[in-house]
């Protein structure tokens, strides 16, 4: 039974087994959320993240944590939302799951998400909750007990609110 938060809060100062960063295919850092995880863990991750050789989307990297309190950083590239039908669900839904699939290789217990696509990359932000309180349902179907503390990190009250909502709905987490 995993334990699922959502909080309002800077995802740099968390302390937890790993943070996902909302990267784009390059991971060489950009704004939002990469920019401030690649600010705050430091240079050595742009360092680490050269040679990853980029990341496809839907798909997901892992780094060390360098200067923040986790101890690792998942690179997770999200679609650009372009009306829907460019299998951006698909690759939102695999963006998840690829975060979660290497966090348990590598034992992470507890993982904190941001909002990933909602952004810049502009996912509507209710499809999108929609779609990753399913890939949580599913993964955690899956694989009971593998990750114990699944952390939501909204930047923005809207998304906090659509989160809150969702998941109060379905307590079988």
């Amino acid at each position: 039974m995993a334990n699922i938060r959502i909080i309002r809060k800077d995802i740099t100062t968390l302390e937890v087994d790993a943070v996902v960063n909302a990267a784009n295919s390059s991971l060489l850092g950009g704004g939002g959320v990469d920019g401030a995880i690649h600010n705050a863990a430091g240079p050595k991750l742009l360092e680490e993240c050269k040679t990853l050789n980029g990341c496809e989307t839907g798909k997901a990297k892992i780094t060390e944590g360098y200067n923040l309190p986790a101890k690792y950083i998942i690179h997770a590239v999200g679609p650009i939302y372009h009306g829907g039908n460019d299998q951006e669900a698909d690759l939102l839904y695999s963006a998840y799951w690829n975060s979660l699939d290497i966090a348990e290789q590598h034992g992470v217990k507890s993982i904190a998400f941001p909002n990933i696509s909602t952004g810049i990359y502009g996912y509507p932000k209710k499809e999108a909750a929609e779609i990753v309180r399913k890939v949580i349902k599913d993964f955690i179907d899956e694989r009971p007990g593998s990750i114990e503390n699944i952390i939501f990190v909204c930047f923005d009250r809207e998304n906090y609110d659509i989160y809150e909502e969702l998941f109060s709905l379905n307590n079988e987490y």
